[in-house]
């Protein structure tokens, strides 16, 4: 979810928005998708599907830094399908399983090309949270990003779904999830991953500044010095259409400065500009 869309025929947006349903609008050549005409859920280019067209998604790529070949990712929320389409095309080994609790949503996937199900593709309709807490696969990359319109849903933020998020995870698994910007229960949010994360965790800002990216890894990942992590996002850059190394950049710079998260007393952990 990324925040202040360009509003494009009002009526017609403030119609679709009241019946707190998702609803697809066209601005600049881009379809989105909306829950309401404050935020913007997903957006593509028709030209180029597979393009990750919001900043947060491509920050979330980095967790391809700390796993560049995944077997199996989890992804909690389809939206536009951006991040499934990109995982689609440009990792070909790897089984992909999306977990979207609206029908709706999943509805749109013709309009959003998203790929048919296959042998290594598949959309689930069902409760993330549920299904993180009975999966038995282990998991090497786990993509949360489930909103609708009242925001994040709070099933994906409690501490049982971290400690679950963890016990799910490859044994050297990362989890990344998009936060809100505006959200003031960030640093509460942050404070549960990293109680479930043994303090493995950092987060970015991510690259069009709207939201913040947290990483959390179960095993040695945030060990990587800034020049392996400069390498491997050039490498990858390869490979991939992001800037990988922006992502990179910001991921040291806050293990650097050490001042991104800091704990405040009785207030849990504190997101730093």
């Amino acid at each position: 979810m990324s925040h202040f869309p360009p509003l494009h025929r009002f009526a017609d947006l403030l119609a679709g928005s009241l019946t707190g349903k998702p609803f697809l609008y066209e601005e600049g050549g881009k379809l989105s998708l909306s829950f309401d005409i404050s935020t913007v859920q997903s957006r593509m280019d028709p030209a180029q599907p597979d393009s990750l067209v919001l900043g947060y998604t491509r920050t979330m790529m980095g967790c391809l830094l700390f796993n560049p070949k995944p077997r199996r990712i989890t992804m909690i929320g389809l939206g536009g399908g951006s991040l499934a389409k990109y995982c689609h095309r440009y990792l070909p080994d790897a089984d992909i399983s999306i977990i979207e609790i609206s029908q709706e949503v999943i509805g749109f996937r013709n309009e959003f090309a998203i790929p048919a199900d296959s042998a290594r593709f598949h959309i689930h309709c069902g409760d993330g949270a549920e299904h993180i807490t009975n999966s038995s696969a282990e998991i090497d990359i786990l993509m949360v990003d489930g909103y609708d319109i009242d925001g994040q849903a709070k099933s994906l933020c409690t501490q049982r779904f971290y400690d679950d998020c963890f016990d799910a995870l490859d044994a050297q698994g990362v989890m990344v999830v998009n936060m809100c910007g505006g959200d003031r229960q960030i640093g509460s949010y942050v404070s549960r991953i990293r109680h479930s994360f043994n303090d493995n965790t950092v987060v970015v800002q991510s690259e069009d500044c709207t939201n913040k990216i947290v990483f959390a890894m179960k095993g040695n990942g945030l060990r990587f010095s800034e020049k392996q992590l400069l390498a491997q996002a050039r490498y990858l850059e390869k490979h991939h259409p992001i800037s990988l190394q922006t992502t990179a950049r910001m991921l040291t710079a806050s293990l650097r400065n050490g001042y991104f998260l800091s704990r405040q007393k009785n207030h849990g952990y504190q997101i730093s500009s």
